[in-house]
């Protein structure tokens, strides 16, 4: 592809990952919501997320090894048809199981969909724009942030939560037609390896398993506060619907940010952008409490730098890979997007467990912990044996 014909193809993935973040991160934002329509606890509609997150942790990697020599253009058409069907049914879901039946429909496109996105974003793209590329794509996350959560809060307020999948499913049809029109066929790299082959060179590489990890359990801490965050500032903090919504927002404000200082910064400072990143996390999620006890506005710039280390942490840890794979990083991204969506589904589990027991107002302290054993894994164990050289 030519190089100026690559913003295009990247922009239709970029409007993609914004529409998955934002099904992903909507339920966050009405869980109350939903609780009330289907007369059930909190804390049991928060299983909408963790089911979500688990499906995807468990199916990322065999799915990607089933469709492994599938064109990508072909593969992401059937993915999001998948993820247009599912919303669909969502809408249209009478209880609470047909809800969660459509949700995991959603959770097993946004399996295949996260574990090839990075791949066919690189792939569109000169090889000096990598990390741009890389970071345009989780930028479409922070706007789901900024936009996509907020916005389907209020639209679930104002019309009821099922409007907001509803809205879901335009977006769906439409990034449907874009990839139908103007996506360039791209045969997958790994089409003539084994499976065998692919997991070997997975096991045997000792800095991937080091992400994996530390990807884990950094992610469980942190979805042990962010899934509760909602109840955790109306009910803790008392802050009123409309701060709650624009707090929200603001994580998607660090996103952004997260993603221009990662496309500017990243190959000078990239030792010092994940050791910040890593340590950030439970430094920000143990004065969650404290700090929102004395201003909300504090609490608010406390919530931007808590997105700001998640984004970098995660277009960071997906160089690493695309580092260490440079010719296939679908199967190893695959299996991060599997971990990720553990730890998604666990942070929410421990979240529940903690709300649970009317220990809401620990939840910063409790995920910061946990963010702390990674960052200490980290500094310890990984920093030593990264790969020194951004190709």
């Amino acid at each position: 592809m030519k190089q100026q014909g690559f913003w295009v193809p990247l922009g239709i993935l970029t409007i993609a990952g914004f529409t998955f973040n934002t099904s992903e991160l909507i339920p966050i934002g009405l869980l109350s919501d939903i609780a009330t329509s289907f007369g059930v606890s909190e804390a049991r509609a928060g299983l909408l997320i963790t089911v979500y997150a688990w499906v995807v942790a468990l199916m990322s990697l065999p799915l990607m090894l089933l469709f492994a020599k599938v064109e990508y253009r072909r593969l992401m058409l059937g993915v999001v048809s998948v993820f247009f069907i599912s919303h669909v049914a969502t809408v249209l879901s009478t209880g609470y199981y047909s809800l969660m039946g459509a949700r995991i429909g959603v959770a097993l496109a946004h399996s295949l969909f996260w574990s090839i996105a990075p791949a066919m974003a690189v792939a569109v793209t000169p090889p000096a724009k990598r990390a741009t590329a890389l970071s345009t794509l989780v930028a479409g996350g922070g706007i789901a942030l900024i936009a996509g959560l907020p916005l389907g809060r209020t639209l679930g307020i104002i019309a009821g939560w099922r409007m907001a999948f509803a809205a879901l499913g335009v977006l769906a049809a439409l990034v449907l037609v874009g990839l139908w029109l103007r996506f360039p066929v791209l045969p997958q790299k790994n089409s003539g390896e084994s499976r065998t082959e692919m997991l070997k060179g997975l096991i045997h590489c000792r800095p991937l398993l080091a992400i994996y990890l530390i990807t884990a359990v950094i992610v469980t801490g942190h979805y042990t506060g962010y899934s509760y965050v909602e109840p955790f500032m109306i009910q803790i903090i008392g802050m009123a619907e409309g701060s709650v919504t624009l707090t929200l927002s603001l994580f998607g404000v660090a996103g952004l940010l997260g993603s221009y200082i990662m496309s500017r910064y990243f190959y000078r400072y990239s030792r010092r952008l994940i050791l910040m990143s890593c340590l950030g996390f439970p430094i920000v999620m143990a004065l969650l409490f404290p700090v929102g006890n004395v201003s909300v506005y504090l609490l608010a710039v406390l919530c931007v730098l808590w997105g700001l280390c998640m984004t970098v942490y995660n277009i960071a840890f997906q160089n690493e890979i695309v580092t260490l794979f440079p010719a296939d990083s679908a199967v190893p991204m695959s299996f991060y997007s599997g971990i990720f969506n553990l730890g998604i589904g666990a942070g929410a589990f421990v979240g529940g467990i903690v709300c649970d027991h009317g220990l809401m107002a620990d939840i910063g302290y409790i995920g910061g912990a946990i963010t702390l054993a990674a960052a200490i894994y980290c500094v310890t164990r990984y920093m030593p044996m990264r790969p020194r050289r951004q190709v």
